[in-house]
């Protein structure tokens, strides 16, 4: 098929695009009435970033999607935005901009294709089944163009698959390997059947940690479609403001969001919600895609010892068993989850530098840090807390 036929837009609002269309290439998996695989990138999703003021106008993530139609139709797209900071991103730059930027250089704005707030692995090159090829090759190229002839510093694909990896590794871009801690099904009957993996002194530990948290005087409630109601955001609105401004500064999602979640996102979600006196005191909020749990948020008002591990970690592995899911992504860093049964697995971002003489020295730095995130979790895994025979098996 010839490359020439596909026509590349740039659009600066998922409005302009119809939800079939845009999830004919995100996720075409759901024509069968299942779940998506990755929900994060679905019309639904993305538009309530930009709909509720999460993205857009002042926050630094200026929506630029860019989409690829071959005689009239949409065969791909793609998530880009103009970012002028490098926050919300997951994958830190932050060196990169602060040596081109002494060398005299503007890093910012640069062109991400991401989803926003949002380190969970997925697709990024968008594309309709027919056109796997020719549509991911034109994304790329596109992308790169557009970059070029903006006269950006840069072009960055964060939380890309493996596969979208290599084959961006192919056609020319950067690959760098980073890495988050999953836990991962093995067909467990239950959360014990999990537990008995585990060396003797993790097990006790875990097994110490649930009690704990399950005395907090109080109930743990896990809320899911309509069983979520406008109260729960209510609550949850608190908790994330909490978190965001300890951990981030300023919380990256506007309260309309979690609005907008109500209305349209609540198939996708599940709360875990710990109530006491009449009164909800803590939350995390999960993301529930076809075969994935991808933990989120997290905050509270009250803290209760373990609780925390309890609604986060513990509740989504039950989850995922129940659901007979195969893991749980809970976000970005967090050795602590090691010792609760998360593993460290690679995750990948795809570069592209303008300036050749700053792209070879960023280069040869991601040569040297993939050696070096690949040794790190040889060495995790051995610290693991699973049986020995256990750890290999998982490898």
């Amino acid at each position: 098929m010839d490359q020439a036929q596909i026509e590349i837009q740039v659009i600066g609002t998922l409005a302009r695009i119809a939800a079939r269309e845009w999830d004919a290439c995100a996720c075409p998996e759901t024509a069968d009435g299942g779940r998506p695989i990755d929900p994060f990138t679905t019309h639904r999703f993305l538009s309530a970033f930009e709909e509720s003021g999460s993205v857009g106008a002042g926050t630094g993530w200026q929506p630029q999607y860019l989409t690829a139609y071959l005689d009239g139709q949409l065969i791909a797209c793609a998530p880009m935005y103009a970012k002028s900071h490098s926050q919300g991103e997951y994958i830190f730059d932050h060196n990169w901009a602060h040596a081109w930027e002494r060398a005299g250089g503007r890093y910012y704005p640069k062109l991400q294709i991401a989803v926003p707030h949002t380190p969970a692995t997925g697709r990024r090159f968008l594309v309709r089944p027919g056109y796997e090829h020719i549509g991911q090759s034109a994304l790329v190229q596109g992308a790169v163009q557009l970059a070029a002839d903006n006269r950006v510093s840069s072009l960055h694909v964060t939380f890309c698959t493996g596969e979208e990896a290599e084959a961006g590794a192919q056609m020319g871009l950067m690959r760098r390997t980073t890495q988050q801690f999953h836990w991962l099904n093995r067909d467990f009957a239950d959360f014990d059947a999990f537990l008995a993996t585990l060396s003797s002194r993790k097990r006790k530990n875990i097994r110490k940690e649930r009690s704990q948290a399950n005395g907090f005087g109080g109930e743990i409630h896990v809320l899911t479609g309509d069983a979520i109601q406008p109260e729960h955001w209510d609550a949850f609105w608190v908790f994330y403001q909490d978190t965001g401004a300890r951990k981030w500064g300023t919380p990256y999602l506007t309260r309309r969001f979690f609005d907008l979640a109500q209305r349209d996102l609540r198939a996708d979600l599940a709360l875990v919600m710990a109530e006491r006196d009449g009164r909800w005191v803590a939350g995390a909020l999960n993301v529930i895609g076809r075969d994935t749990l991808f933990g989120r948020y997290w905050g509270c008002i009250e803290h209760h010892p373990c609780l925390h591990f309890e609604l986060c970690y513990y509740r989504a592995i039950d989850m995922a068993i129940e659901r007979g899911m195969s893991r749980v992504e809970a976000g970005a860093q967090g050795e602590h989850k090691l010792a609760r049964g998360y593993l460290p697995k690679q995750t990948h971002s795809l570069h592209w530098i303008a300036d050749a003489g700053f792209a070879e020295a960023v280069g040869r730095y991601l040569d040297a840090e993939r050696d070096a995130v690949e040794e790190e979790i040889e060495i995790l895994t051995e610290y693991g807390p699973f049986k020995k025979i256990e750890v290999e098996e998982q490898e």
